[in-house]
């Protein structure tokens, strides 16, 4: 199975959806990056204020090349969210997110459905927004 994702953004929510699935080339990565850098741009929170939200459920076990690229991705400054979530359930996968996500500390979470998420996201970007505004 080819490479296929999406990107969308709701500025009005400092979110960024993105859906992943297949077997991704370096060709295919080069073109997430891409589709990346525009999505970014639409955004009009501050730079790493932002969400994400990003379903890779449809995934497959990816080459070694391609899960060091998804780990120097993940690294990124200038993309880095606020808050950072996959919804990947408990395939293999999972166990190559994991080692991509290993210069990220504790920040992102995974999880097995797009609500539990959306309930992690959200709850602590509100949180976070009580704590400064008191």
């Amino acid at each position: 199975m080819s490479a296929t994702f999406s990107i969308t953004v709701e500025p009005e929510r400092d979110l960024v959806r993105i859906a992943m699935a297949g077997l991704f080339t370096p060709e295919d990565i080069r073109d997430f990056y891409e589709a990346r850098r525009a999505a970014h741009a639409k955004l009009t929170c501050g730079r790493n204020a932002h969400l994400t939200i990003n379903d890779l459920r449809g995934m497959k076990i990816q080459p070694q090349e391609s899960v060091a690229e998804f780990q120097q991705m993940l690294g990124a400054p200038e993309y880095r969210s606020r808050r950072l979530a996959f919804v990947i359930g408990r395939t293999l996968a999972r166990s190559q997110l994991q080692r991509a996500l290993g210069g990220r500390g504790s920040g992102p979470r995974c999880f097995d459905t797009v609500a539990e998420a959306e309930a992690w996201l959200f709850h602590g970007a509100i949180a976070g927004a009580l704590r400064a505004a008191g």
